[in-house]
Parts: C-alpha cells; structure tokens; sequence
C-alpha cells in the first residue's frame, strides 16, 4: 500500500538572498526531476554525499530515494519552477535517532537551501519521536559541517575512521530559535529590499493613451527620475511617454529586476512564468480582478502567488497602489499615486490602495516626507511583517507606519513588533474595530477576538495604536523629529490662558502630569517664549514641553520660531512640541533645516490644536515607558510537569474527535497547582459526610456553570451540619430540580475573587486573559489579554491593565493581597497554554487572591484535537 503523502509538510520559503522556493515531501514521481537534479551536480558535490565518485545514479537508487515511507525514512525537497534544486532526508537508525544527508546543487549553494530544509526535516522528525540527527561527513565537507553547526541545536562531533560523526539533538533551545528568527529576519528583508531597490523596472500593460493604470504607473517612474532604465512592455507600440518599448518581457535586451503588472487578470498568470523566465525578481500587480470579486478570483490570486513563489519571486499586490522608495539612489515610484513625499524619516505600509494615495498627500501636506512607501493591495503574499523585517534594519526608517485592514498572522506580528519596537516605534491604525471583518479579496482570516485583546496584545508588543489617521500622523512628527521623554511630566508655555488651560485638562485626561504653565499673556514676544522654554527645559521636574503660540492679532511668528528652535537644540533629550498659530505639520519656520527635503532632527511638530498636541505626546510616553521596562522572555516549555501533563492529554483524546473535557485538577497537578475539590452532593446527609471529609467550615453552592453564574447561589460559612442541611435545603429550592450542588472547603482568607482563562485561537494561538471576578468587572468585561506564553513582567502589566487593578494593591480600604503568587499562577498558566496546544480552553474560577496566597477554587479544562500547526510555529514558511 502507497504511503500516506503528509501534505501539510509542504511550504513556501524564503532564501538568504531573498528568492523563494517550495519545499515538500519527495514523490515516486519524481525520479525524472531527481535524475535531472544529479546530472547537473558538480564532481565535488558528489564525492562529498557519496565519499567517492558516481557519475549517475542506478535505477534501483532512483527508486529508493524517491519511495519513502515518510516516518522512518523522510525525503524533503526544494523546488524552483519545476526543477529540483535541493533535497535532505534521513534514514532511522534506532529509536530517536536517525542518519541525516542533504544534497544542494552547486548553482544554489549559498542562499540558504540547505539550513531551511534542515529546519523542515527537524520539525517532521520531532513530530514521529526522532530527537536527534547523526551525520557522516568528510573533513573537507566544512559547508555541510557548518549547516549542522549552525543550526542552533546542541551539537557534538568526533572523529574516527577519516569522517567527522556529528551529532545534533533536535531539542528547541532558545538558541535555535533566536537562530531560525535571525534566519527568517534576514530572508524576508532581502526579500522586500531587492523590491525596494530594483536597478531595472519593466511596466507591462502600459497603454498608448494617457489615463490608463499601465500609462499612469509608466509616467510616474520617469516622472521620478528613477535611477535605472524603465521598460515599458506593449505588443505593437515601439515607445511608449517618448520611452522605447517591447513586445514581450523576454525581449527586453537588459536585466529587469522589477515587473509592474498592469493586464487583465486573466493574462498574469503568464506573464508571472515569462518574467521567470526573464529573470524578474519581485512583481508589483496593480491590477484588480482578483480576490476582491469572489471565489473565481480569489483562486486566480492564489495561483498567481503559487506560481510566483514556485519560481523565486516575490508578490506585491494584486489591486494594489503599488510601492514607492524616496533614496536618492534610487528614486522609485512605482504607483497610481502622482505625489510621493520628500525624503524622511518614516515607512510607511497601507493595505487600501484608494486609501493610500489620500494618506500620501496628507503625509507630504505636512513636510514630513517617507523613506518608503509599500501598498499591499489584498496582500496576497508580501504584508505588514515582511515590511517590519526590512525597515528594523533600514537606516533610513526612524519610525514605522502601518494602516492594516487585516492581520494575516497576528502571532508573527506580536513577535516581530515586540522586538522592532524597541529600537524603532511602530504606530498602527487597525480598522474594523466594532466588526473586526476583513476586506474581501484579502488572503487573511478576521480575527475573532475582542477588539479590546487585540489592543492589550497591542500593547504586549509596544505597538502605539492610535485611533485613526489624523493621531498617526500627529504621533508620527513627533516621534521622527524629537527625542523620546523620560517621563510623564509636561510643562505648558503659552500666550492665551484659555488654550493652557486646555492643555492642562489634556493631560490629566491622557494620564500625564501637568507642571504649573507658563502664561506670558497675548502681547509676548520672541524673548519671552524663548526665556520660558528655556527654564522649563531646564527644570528636572519637566519632561517634555508645549508650547502654545497663538497671538489675537498677527506678531512676529518669525521671530518666535527662531527663538523656540535656538532654545529646543538645548533641552538635554526633552520633547518639544507646539501649537503654533494652529498649523499642522512641520512648519518651515520650527525646521532645522527648512530648504532641504527633510525638516531635520530636532524640529519642533505643530498641532491645530493643544489637545492634539497633549495626545500625541501622551502616545510617546507611554511608548518610552514600555522601552524602559526591561526585557524578559518567556519561559521556553518543557520544564517540569509537562511531560505527563502531555501524557493525560494524549490518553483523553485518543480516538475521540471534537471537544473533549478533561478532569482540570488532574491536568493542574503536574505543574504544582491545586484546586480545591467540590464533591457534588446529591442529598443534604451527603453534604455533610462531604464536609466531614473536607474539613469544616464549607460552603455550599451551583455546580452547574449557568446557574453559579447567577447572583445568590452560594452559601458561605457554614459550621455545622444543621446549618449546612438548611442551607443545601435553601439553594435546592432556589435552583430548581436537576441542578447540582457542591460541596467545598471555605477558604481559610478573605480575598479578591479572579478569574483566568486560556484560549486557543485559531488565527492567534494561546491567549491568557485575567480579571476579577465580582460580578460588576465581569458584566463591564473588565478583562486584560496577553499572548502566551507570558514572562513575569508580562504577567505584571496584566495584572495591572485591568481597571479594578487597584483593589489588588491595597486601594480603596481593600488590604494589599499576594500578587506576585498571582503573577506566578499567570505566568505558569501561560505555560500550559503554549506547551499544550490541544488545551482549547482552561478556566481558573473563581481564583481567590489573598493577602497570604492564592487558592484556586475552581476550574475547568477542555481539550481539542489541533486542526494544524500553530500559527508562527515550526520551521520558517510564507503563509
């Protein structure tokens, strides 16, 4: 019988150079690829897999390697277009282990085939109980020896008999992972960047007349002034905007290294092969057509991607405005959108391509100017994370815009901005915030989570989310411009008491904390507003500084600028920002540098109004306040209790399908965690046998989730029998025939009641949520989100996110309670939560925190088969 071909080991992936191949299970069919791959191997290359010359391999070799039973014997290869370039296998030897070979054609050594197969093959071995690799390999083969080396895994060798033995256990150790993530960062970068700096750009579609999308795209790159040749791409015309142009892409006499689609849907599939063919080595399609018209396009978006990525190129679009790069080396526009800000500090990434070009003009109406420009359209393949990739390392990228209609990968996302925005501030507008839809046409599933998760997983990560476009742009100035504040604490200097004072009521709104402001009255002048900001700046009370200039009848604004921007250039790392006669922007008159294209560090933004000003402000402190923190990562799963957590979990699914609930005290034990027990009772007499049992005092209350969750169904403090009888005989009649009733052990504290629950969402992973459990914080859904699994200082802010936070730390005539044993109970709870990823859902509640310890009263578990791989697990793949 045929062996079961495991599908879901097939992937899209990115090289070190940016390309892309696939990678999948080796076939029976594919003997002829497989003959065609060795003949085109060098004499060394074989010597090095074979220790000896083999000009060809028999037909009997042919047939093993392609014949494998994929869990003891596993080939895996890479293909571009429909030719293999790459294959890795391993051959079990005993149990656990296994022998592991790979084979690169030469043409294809050095873009990092062999290291993300390596990866691939160690995640199929891991998932049929092989956990270490062991290798064979001549001392001159020091590229073999060096893939295995490193790939981050616990590595040793020896060697005997003229081969080097090398040994890799396949355990996940924060090294491998930190070396797949710095592997996949590199990738995806160099893929974005070889879209951005193309040295040649070929516009296919371009029509003879003005107008059209082909002819609009064409006009803006010369336009531009791009720094390469451009190739405009028609079947009859000879030139096209004075420029010559060519029947095909192929019979373009130079290089391209960019395509511009702008053709009928139905003709770019094609065209995608012909520009392979050419050598292309990214496109941008801005043609529509696709998914945004219904299934029949959305399968034609999905070949176009297929067959893109199959060979080698990457994707912008389709439907999309298109992707712009303001290098003066380079001096790309390729968009519909006719104006392209200056150079500046700011990338910027918009899905929407009608939206876009209305963004564009906004950002160059207010002098701000962009390093670059991508707009991903329906984001079939390149997105939001790929651009996070390229502009962590961009030098010209200070500040990092995102407008997304959609999150194809949140948990990538989380992790990549957490990273990134310790060095450079992510500001985000997400729409669909009531609805959280995605735009049809968009390769991106909706994210079912509460709008209020998605911002606390937000701010998990350092994301700034702004409301809308007006607050990215107000935020975006500041930070591009001025330095980040150390703290929260605001100086006011203005010329009307009015504005001041709505400065003032700006900040205790935002949560920062106004200084006493510096009122110099209408009639002040330059020397004024200079000598006040000077003695704020100098104040170590002060923080950051606004200035509000609005004088009733016109003054010298000149003046004054000049004087703000002499005094701002000494303020020892402390923002400053104004409202300057309530224009936005970056002012000519508050510039460094008000004839070049970039204003230049140090200028002062303008607001229309002071509140705007005080928001924005109030969006950077809190982003300087998350950097500080310092930072922690996660716990990495396998410590103590998994293992046999992970045996009950697999003894209670076995064979069964759909949610399974599992005894949650059993699963809690291992990791150390007990939860009171709850006899049901199902008499009064048994209630007090129970209560002898437990110990006394007890309570008595609902055992069924929909009846506890009603006010009054709990008796607490109960003594003694005739008490308990009388109350079971109470809560009996209030609930009803059929509802159980429990009987437990009254907790030796007073507490505060909380609940935490873990959920595994599909587009998401493992989230850990926390709140209170008084029945107000449950009915206003205060509930704070964080992604697991969770370090101590994420356990920390969510302990802290939620609003009713202060009764936990001795507030309001509440007594302080044990927070770090809750931080711990978090944190553990996030643990579980990622180790187990068939854990669908976990409630600890009521968990009751008190001034001791915490005690977890209740709790339920239910299991789940896992439908695939975790979002942003395994081995480095395009989605």
């Amino acid at each position: 019988m045929a062996a079961y071909y495991p599908a879901h080991w097939e992937a899209d992936v990115v090289l070190a150079d940016g390309g892309t191949a696939h990678v999948r299970p080796i076939r029976p069919a594919d003997a002829e690829r497989l003959r065609s791959f060795y003949s085109r191997l060098s004499e060394e290359s074989i010597y090095f897999r074979f220790f000896g010359p083999r000009p060809r391999l028999s037909d009997r070799e042919v047939t093993r390697f392609t014949n494998v039973d994929y869990v003891d014997r596993v080939a895996l290869i890479a293909t571009i277009g429909e030719e293999m370039v790459a294959v890795i296998r391993y051959d079990k030897i005993q149990d656990g282990e296994a022998e592991v070979a790979f084979l690169v054609e030469d043409a294809h050594q050095g873009r990092g085939v062999a290291s993300v197969l390596l990866e691939h093959l160690a995640a199929t071995a891991r998932e049929h109980g092989i956990g270490r690799f062991v290798a064979d390999v001549l001392p001159a083969n020091q590229k073999m020896m060096a893939v295995l080396r490193q790939a981050g895994y616990t590595a040793q060798s020896r060697f005997a008999d003229g081969v080097v033995r090398m040994t890799l256990d396949l355990t996940p150790t924060e090294t491998s992972q930190e070396v797949t993530a710095a592997r996949e960062h590199r990738a995806e970068s160099r893929s974005i960047e070889r879209l951005l700096t193309p040295g040649s750009v070929a516009v296919v579609g371009a029509s003879r007349g003005p107008g059209g999308v082909g002819q609009t795209v064409l006009r803006n790159l010369l336009a531009a002034d791009f720094a390469g040749p451009v190739y405009p791409v028609h079947r009859e015309a000879r030139a096209l905007a004075g420029v010559r142009a060519y029947p095909s892409v192929t019979a373009i006499d130079g290089e391209v290294d960019l395509a511009v689609l702008a053709v009928p849907a139905e003709g770019v599939r094609d065209l995608v092969v012909e520009c392979a063919e050419k050598g292309v080595r990214g496109l941008v399609v801005v043609s529509s057509g696709f998914g945004e018209t219904g299934p029949e396009g959305r399968d034609r978006q999905d070949e176009l991607v297929r067959i893109a990525r199959s060979h080698g190129l990457r994707v912008v679009g389709p439907n999309c405005l298109g992707i712009a790069n303001t290098d003066p080396g380079v001096r790309l526009n390729a968009t519909l959108a006719a104006t392209i800000p200056a150079r500046g500090r700011v990338g910027f990434f918009s899905q929407s391509g009608a939206l876009g070009t209305t963004l564009l003009h906004r950002v160059a109406q207010r002098n701000m100017g962009i390093s670059s420009f991508v707009s991903a359209g329906n984001r079939a393949d390149v997105s939001g994370n790929d651009l996070l990739q390229f502009w962590e390392e961009d030098p010209a990228t200070e500040v990092i815009l995102l407008y997304l209609e959609s999150i194809g990968n949140p948990r990538k996302f989380a992790r990549l901005t957490r990273r990134v925005s310790r060095r450079k501030p992510v500001v985000v507008v997400k729409s669909g915030g009531t609805t959280q839809g995605v735009p049809i046409g968009h390769a991106a599933p909706a994210l079912k989570l509460p709008d209020s998760a998605l911002s606390s997983l937000f701010e998990q990560a350092g994301v700034i989310r702004v409301d809308d476009l007006i607050q990215q742009f107000d935020v975006a100035q500041l930070l591009a411009y001025q330095p980040l504040p150390a703290g929260p604490r605001v100086g006011v200097v203005s010329n009307s008491d009015a504005l001041a004072l709505l400065a003032l009521d700006a900040c205790v709104t935002a949560g920062l904390d106004p200084r006493p402001p510096v009122n110099l009255g209408a009639e002040a002048g330059a020397a004024a507003f200079g000598a006040a900001l000077s003695g704020e700046l100098a104040d170590d009370e002060t923080d950051a500084v606004v200035v509000i200039y609005m004088p009733p009848i016109p003054g010298d604004a000149a003046a004054v600028a000049a004087e703000l921007l002499s005094n701002a250039a000494d303020a020892a790392g402390k923002p400053v920002l104004a409202t300057f006669e309530g224009r936005v922007g970056m002012l000519p008159e508050l510039s460094r540098d008000p004839q070049g294209h970039d204003p230049g560090r140090g200028s002062i933004p303008s607001y229309a109004a002071p509140e705007e000003a005080v928001r924005a402000l109030a969006h950077v402190v809190r982003h300087a306040q998350w950097r500080e923190r310092p930072l922690e990562h996660p716990p990495i799963g396998g410590g103590e209790g998994t293992a046999e957590a992970r045996d009950l979990v697999r003894d209670a699914l076995a064979g069964r399908t759909g949610a399974v609930e599992i005894d949650a005290a059993r699963l809690l034990a291992p990791y150390g965690v007990t939860v009171w027990p709850a006899p049901v009772a199902a008499t009064a007499d048994e209630a007090v046998e129970i209560a002898d049992r437990l110990g006394w005092p007890v309570v008595v209350k609902a055992a069924d989730r929909e009846a506890a969750a009603r006010a009054g169904t709990v008796r607490l403090g109960l003594t003694g029998p005739e008490a308990l009888r009388q109350a079971y005989a109470g809560l009996s009649a209030q609930l009803g025939p059929g509802v159980p009733i429990a009987v437990q052990r009254m907790a030796p504290q007073p507490g505060v009641p909380a609940l935490i629950s873990a959920v595994e969402h599909p587009s998401v992973g493992p989230v850990v949520s926390f709140g209170l459990g008084e029945v107000t914080a449950r009915l206003l859904g205060d509930r704070g989100y964080r992604l697991a699994p969770l370090s101590t200082g994420d356990a920390a802010e969510l302990i802290r996110s939620i609003r009713a936070a202060p009764l936990l730390f001795g507030e309001y005539g509440y007594p302080p309670v044990a927070v770090g044993a809750l931080r711990e109970l978090l944190v553990l709870t996030g643990r579980m939560a990622d180790e187990l990823p068939e854990l669908d859902r976990l409630d600890l509640d009521p968990v009751l925190v008190g001034e001791s310890g915490v005690t977890v009263l209740g709790a339920r578990a239910v299991l789940r088969v896992p439908q695939g791989p975790r979002p942003d697990d395994g081995p480095r793949r395009l989605r």
